[in-house]
This record gives C-alpha cells, structure tokens and sequence, in this order.
C-alpha cells in the first residue's frame, strides 16, 4: 500500500487505518476475539494504524487493543501506529458529556490510556473534543508537554475548524486534525482539506463510508435499532433513512458495474481528494476490512469520478449528520 505521513515529517502510514469505536459495542456487539482477528488480518493488508478513544466503551476499545498487543508481542507493538484521544468526560448516571481539556484531566486520561493500551508512548494523542473555557494555545501547550514527557509522539485534535488549526498551529505542529468526511458528508472541502495541505497536517477522516451506508450491506432497521449511534442519527430515522437507502442503491449498483465493492470505491474516492486525507474505517467483520482496503488499490478515472459525482452528487445525503444533542462541541465552519 502507498503510504501517508500522519503531520509534516510524521510517521508513515498506510492510506486507511482501523477505527475502533467499532470494538466498543457502539455499533453493535462486539468481541475480544473478533477485535483480534480484525487486527491481524489488518497486519496482512499492510494496515498499521489503530485509531481508539479512552471513551469508546469507557475504555473497553483501549482494552482490547492492549490484550492484542499483549499476546502478539513487540512484533505487534512495532508494526502498529496508534492514537488515542481525550477530553470527554461521562456521567456514568445521567449519560450526559462534558468537556475538560485541563491540563490535570488530559494528563490524568492519558496515563489510564497508556495503562489500558499496555503501551509507555502512543503515536498520537488527540484532544476529543474542545473545551471552550480554554484558549486552544494554553491546550497546546499542554499537549506538547506530553511529547517532552515522552508519552506521545505527536499531537492532534478532532471537530475542529480551520481557524482554532491555525491558532494550534502557531504553538506547535499539529500532525492531525479528525473530522468525519466521506461521500456523504463533504463539508470539509470548504476550508478544512485547504488548511491541512497548507499546515502539512493528516486530515483524518472518520465514518468515510457514511456509516455503513455507502456499503454492499447499510444497516436495516433493526441493525439500527441495535445500535447507540445510528438509532439517533437523523439520516438513519424515518423518510431521511428510506431516501438515503434508495439513493445509495445508485451507488451500488456503480460499484458493481466498476467491479469494486461499494465501501471499497467510497474509500477510492475519498483518497483522491487529497494527499493529506487518512480515512480510518470502523468495522468487526475481517470480510468486510478486506472490502474497504480494495479501495486503496483502486485508481480512478476522470470518467469514474465524475460517474460517482453523478450518483452521488453534493448535498445528496436526507438528514443531518448529528441530532442536535451531538451538535455540542463539533466547531461548525460553514
């Protein structure tokens, strides 16, 4: 696989990593023994970066990445590039998020990920979510502490806008900023994409097959019902659901004409938006990971992206991509 730096003079990394929100039972019940497979056919498509959060699943997505790590030795531990995040706090009673990008918390959240990943460093540290009652250059200079520590290699951030990347920016390199991105959400080619290329920073991309909808098998209703994410997600409720189902039936049936599955031609697509975009896939089934890495290898034609342009063209998704409660936190930019 070609590969990708992670930031200006960054690590280099394969074009799509694993996001493991999808080991934490977010998406539907999931495994240790299923998040280990995954992860070893990740090393046989060459795939070597491992995206968790220390909130996905309360820290179980941190967990089984550790155990994996633990029973495949240091071979494993060199092979894969993993980034954690922090920065969101859960009441365990009332379900409700907060935002603490304190110096305390963030150093706090990371030694427990270091502890759960059985790992001394991580490659990447993000900061989930901003905290608004902190400046982002004060958060920076927090996060830069942490590679003088030695316990993160570099430094990211995720939903955030062009101009707090920028501010960042000005403190300290940035290797990466997340954002979801895909053929169904495409805002951050106003201005995002842009900035990244400008700064040398990875946009990382999550969710970049709609989340199961730009896919052979989107979810049916009670694969929605099944699942915290989607059963509130305005594209996957009602009318909104019904129209992006038969709209994304287009798109199949032109992956198949193109001879490629659907999530791997979404992933295709997204790689040539730009030299800085990393998507980084959720999933628990190892035939599935195989679909979206055919995308990598999958060059395309003028006449094919604007074929897909046909079928998907801009603003063809029903619904927004969050409810309103999810709207908390993200920097809108446009």
């Amino acid at each position: 696989m070609e590969k990708r730096a992670l930031g200006s003079g960054g690590p280099m990394v394969s074009p799509i990593g694993i996001g493991a929100m999808s080991f934490s039972g977010m998406y539907g019940a999931s495994t240790e023994a299923e998040a280990h497979a995954l992860l070893d056919e990740s090393i046989s498509l060459g795939i070597d970066h491992i995206d968790t959060s220390n909130i996905y699943g309360m820290g179980r997505s941190e967990a089984m990445i550790g155990s994996y790590l633990a029973s495949r030795g240091a071979e494993a531990r060199d092979w894969f590039k993993i980034a954690t995040k922090a920065g969101i706090s859960r009441d365990p009673a009332t379900g409700k998020s907060t935002f603490d990008n304190s110096p305390d918390h963030l150093a706090s959240e990371l030694d427990g990920s270091l502890k759960r990943l059985g790992v001394d460093c991580v490659d990447l540290f993000y900061v989930h979510r901003r905290d608004k009652r902190i400046e982002i250059e004060e958060v920076t200079e927090t996060l830069a502490g942490f590679i003088k520590a030695g316990k993160v290699k570099a430094i990211a951030y995720s939903e955030i806008a062009p101009w707090s990347l920028r501010r960042a920016a000005a403190v300290h390199p940035i290797a990466a900023v997340q954002s979801e991105y895909s053929l169904q959400t495409r805002y951050p080619d106003l201005g995002l994409v842009q900035e990244c290329e400008r700064l040398g920073t990875a946009l990382v991309a999550f969710s970049p097959v709609g989340r199961g909808l730009l896919t052979d098998n989107p979810p049916d209703a009670d694969r929605v019902a099944a699942s915290p994410i989607l059963e509130n997600s305005p594209r996957f409720n009602g009318a909104n659901f019904a129209a992006n189902l038969t709209t994304t039936d287009k798109f199949r049936r032109l992956a198949a004409d193109m001879g490629c599955p659907t999530a791997g031609l979404a992933i295709a697509w997204l790689l040539t938006r730009s030299p800085k975009v990393v998507p980084i896939p959720g999933t628990r089934s190892v035939s599935h990971l195989r679909e979206l890495a055919a995308g990598c290898v999958k060059p395309l034609t003028v006449d094919e992206l604007a074929r897909i342009e046909d079928v998907l063209p801009v603003g063809w998704a029903h619904g927004d991509r969050y409810p309103d409660s999810q709207w908390i936190g993200p920097e809108r930019y446009c």
